[in-house]
């Protein structure tokens, strides 16, 4: 009785140090090994893994590729026009013992806070370079501007263990305060190209109705010069058939015309015409009597 008194709390206590020596490595992670906060191993393989007891602990990170959003900063290109600027990147803990000497306890949120800074630093300097207006960073031709921030922060980002994936600009935008200007900049030129456009259409307006203008002109002149010509031949040739009726027989042509004369001079109905009784109008008046004799 008394030795199984003694036996099963030894089991129970090598139970506790058998499992308390035994860790699981996730194949998305790495894991440290420390004792008394030095690192004396580096677990990268997935599977059982043993450490001593109470004394060493283990420390595991995320071997995944992360993501980190850096905050919104102000930068000035080479046009001295201020751009709003944030990105993302991706990274992953590529060499987790350098990783673990530059971060000590703060693990990744330490690291991401620098990392921040660094990946900042790089955006101020790629995008303030000289020959880098803001024209070209806001167009879509910009990925040069991302691929040039990750190399620079890559290289500085070695020291912390880090390699980074990836950098990508979210937001490249103007400052709220120039964005109203640019605006008004932007509606300016598009109602002077506008007001241009007008002008040049009233022009070519009054061009167009000036030509039909000198058209018009130009038609009536002629129908005018030909109906002038028309008429003149007209005249020509009555007053040719008047000339050969009276050479045919002088007096009825004389007693024609005086008839034409009749007609003329009493039209209408409220004409009034005095003259003498004798007058030579009434010549074929008077020898009307003779004349129904014959």
């Amino acid at each position: 009785m008394r030795k199984t008194t003694f036996i099963v709390p030894a089991l129970v206590i090598a139970l506790v140090l058998v499992l308390s020596s035994i860790f699981v490595v996730d194949e998305r992670e790495k894991a440290l090994v420390l004792q008394f906060g030095q690192i004396k191993s580096v677990k990268e393989e997935p599977g059982l893994a043993f450490k001593i007891p109470f004394i060493q602990e283990v420390v595991k990170y995320d071997d995944r590729i992360l993501s980190l959003d850096t905050d919104t900063i102000e930068v000035t290109p080479s046009d001295d026009r201020r751009l709003v600027v944030d990105a993302f990147a991706r990274y992953r803990i590529a060499d987790v013992v350098q990783f673990r000497q530059a971060v000590g306890v703060g693990g990744v949120r330490t690291a991401e806070d620098r990392l921040s800074g660094i990946l900042n630093a790089q955006i101020r300097e790629v995008l303030g370079a000289d020959q880098v207006t803001s024209d070209v960073i806001l167009s879509a031709d910009r990925r040069q501007f991302s691929n040039r921030i990750r190399d620079n922060a890559r290289s500085s980002a070695l020291s912390l263990g880090l390699d980074v994936v990836d950098v990508r600009l979210k937001q490249t935008n103007l400052p709220s305060q120039n964005l109203e200007a640019t605006f008004a900049r932007m509606r300016a030129e598009r109602e002077r190209e506008a007001a241009d456009e007008i002008a040049r259409g009233n022009e070519a307006a009054q061009r167009v109705r000036a030509l039909a203008d000198r058209t018009v002109v130009e038609t009536q002149s002629e129908a005018d010069r030909d109906a002038n010509v028309i008429r003149g031949e007209a005249d020509a040739e009555r007053n040719g058939i008047f000339a050969e009726a009276y050479g045919a027989d002088p007096e009825f042509f004389a007693f024609y015309r005086s008839l034409q004369a009749y007609e003329t001079a009493l039209e209408g109905s409220n004409s009034s015409l005095v003259m003498t009784p004798d007058s030579e109008f009434f010549e074929y008046f008077k020898n009307q009597g003779t004349a129904g004799a014959n």
